[in-house]
């Protein structure tokens, strides 16, 4: 595997406490899609589709590309969704979230807040540790293109893993990652980095874990527009974001 693995030593410990939207209440979902590094083009076909996808589940899906909605706080939120929310890692300045945004995202994880990220969200903000650390990893190179690759699910005991064959194919720009560590997030599905003709192994591609409180989910799939209209990603999303909820486990 072409990943290093080296320890998250702020990851807590601790038991797992949800905050999930009281009963009878509608879950408040943030989908933040600011980008100061690459834009992917289903940006904004995902945004669509996280809408309809929220009709459907019942939860109210608000949408965003302002830092300041992060930094005025969170509260208001059962999950904010982090979007291909890139930002430029050669230059810290790109980076976002200000120390009111930042404080607002870990005071929402440690109050059992959800967050979930998609494909770029771990092209994001190089120069803060604690991000890398809360999404599990931090994205370190691509193989050209949009191959088709073959996929196993290596967790089928999960919600975005429930509904998904064993092995299956499909095509998306594939990440590589630094700074993950397997012992520390409960891997899900992984990639034959030789169906796409790179060596490596087996590749992490989606993960979750409970971290300082609260509940993330990762999947490193999505970077095609076309990703937003497949019942099999949908449904692994899906899954993903109802079980950072606390809605399914």
């Amino acid at each position: 595997m072409r990943t290093a693995l080296i320890a998250c030593a702020a990851l807590a410990a601790s038991a797992f406490s949800a905050a999930p939207a009281m009963a009878g209440e509608v879950p408040q979902v943030l989908v933040f899609s600011k980008t100061t590094g690459w834009r992917h083009d289903s940006i904004e076909p995902a945004v669509a589709a996280l809408q309809a996808m929220g009709e459907r589940e019942g939860w109210e899906i608000e949408a965003s590309e302002d830092p300041a909605v992060l930094s005025a706080g969170l509260e208001g939120y059962d999950a904010l969704i982090l979007l291909s929310s890139t930002t430029n890692g050669a230059d810290a300045d790109s980076e976002w979230m200000d120390e009111a945004a930042r404080d607002a995202l870990q005071a929402h994880l440690r109050g059992g807040g959800a967050v979930v990220g998609v494909h770029a969200a771990a092209d994001s903000h190089y120069h803060w540790p604690w991000y890398r650390q809360m999404i599990g990893a931090a994205f370190e190179m691509h193989p050209p293109g949009t191959p088709e690759g073959a996929l196993t699910v290596v967790d089928a005991d999960h919600p975005a893993t429930r509904d998904l064959p064993t092995e299956f194919t499909r095509t998306d720009e594939w990440y590589w990652f630094s700074d993950f560590d397997a012992d520390a997030v409960r891997l899900l599905i992984t990639l034959d980095a030789g169906s796409i003709g790179e060596e490596g192994g087996d590749v992490p591609m989606a993960w979750s874990h409970e971290f300082e409180g609260g509940r993330v989910f990762y999947t490193a799939m999505g970077h095609t527009a076309e990703s937003f209209e497949e019942p099999l990603f949908l449904d692994h999303l899906r899954g993903g974001i109802s079980w950072a909820l606390g809605e399914a486990d």
